[in-house]
Order: C-alpha cells, then structure tokens, then sequence
C-alpha cells in the first residue's frame, strides 16, 4: 500500500509515555480539556500487569469520565496518536548489563558499535581497553531505508518524482523511503 500523506485529525487524545527504570510517566492531552499526567511504578506487580497500559487506562478513564477494569481490553477509538520512550535499554548499556541478545543492523554496518568514534581518552595511549559489547552476536540485514524528504536544503523537499519511490509510513507517521526491502 503505497504512502498517502494525511493531514493530523486533532480531534483524538494523544498519548505521551515515558518508561523509565523506576518510573512510567503518561501524558494525556486531550482536545478542550486539561491535560492528564499520570505516574506510576515502572514495575508494580501486584496493582498492573504493565505500566504503560495502566497509564492508558488512567488517562482515559479521566479523559472519557469512564470506568474501564483493570486487566480489560481498552477501547483505543478515542486515541490519535500514542508515542512512548524509554531509557530501560539506554540504563542497560550504561550500567553494562542485559540478557542474551543480539545486535541487527544493515548489511555491512557489523562493526559499528565496535568502531565507534574513535575518541580516547587518552589519546597517546597505545594500550587501549575497550569495554566488552554487550550483544553476543551480530545479524547483518541487507536492507536499505532513509527518511524521505531529510534534507536541510529546502528546495528539494516535496519532491515532484515522489510518487515513482517506494514509501511507507513509519511508527510515527513519518515518510521513510526503501531503497532496498528486506529480501
């Protein structure tokens, strides 16, 4: 199905989350009425399965004036868009600790993390240790994508050729452009 630009409705609420190690914060906005914050536990087995739904449930609980049980399906009809961060896998590659995993990247990129870039230190030291990776393999995937219409240079943005490129829609709504699928 090829890429259709469409403009932003507006008229759903929009859901913000950002899943921390400690804790999940929720941010509902909701057209023509206060904005719902919600913040929750991370991990609180006893009271939700997973945090982020339970922030999605609080926040439409208060947006739509609603009882909805906890552990039951949610009714998404009401939401536009839901957007999540989180620094669970940025706090494990800074403390140096995960489970068994492994590292997918586009073909020819295995040596990325590996590489890096370059900084030292100290720079004259000719006996460099490098901390071990934290993936126990490397899958290379012969793929390509960009986003389309990233460019600084304005002029070519919109461009006349577009409907001759293979687009999809990302998680985000953004254009991203294949050059090559995953074949």
């Amino acid at each position: 199905m090829p890429f259709v630009e469409q403009p932003l409705q507006g008229a759903g609420i929009r859901i913000a989350i950002d899943r921390g190690g400690t804790f999940t914060d929720c941010l509902g906005i909701i057209p023509g009425k206060p904005d719902v914050l919600v913040k929750l536990l991370s991990n609180d087995p006893t009271n939700y399965v997973d945090a982020p739904t339970e922030g999605i449930r609080r926040i439409l609980e208060q947006a739509l004036n609603v009882s909805i049980p906890r552990g039951g399906k949610i009714d998404t009809s009401n939401i536009e868009s839901i957007k999540m961060g989180t620094t669970v896998a940025t706090n494990a590659l800074l403390e140096r600790n995960s489970t068994k995993c492994a590292l997918v990247v586009t073909k020819g990129f295995r040596d990325l993390l590996r590489i890096g870039d370059q900084t030292r230190p100290k720079l004259f030291d000719l006996n460099i240790r490098r901390p071990e990776t934290l993936f126990d393999d490397v899958l290379e995937i012969d793929e390509r994508v960009t986003l389309h219409d990233s460019t600084e240079d304005k002029s070519t943005l919109r461009d006349p050729n577009r409907d001759s490129y293979n687009l999809e829609r990302g998680v985000g709504g953004e254009a991203i452009r294949v050059l090559r699928p995953i074949g």
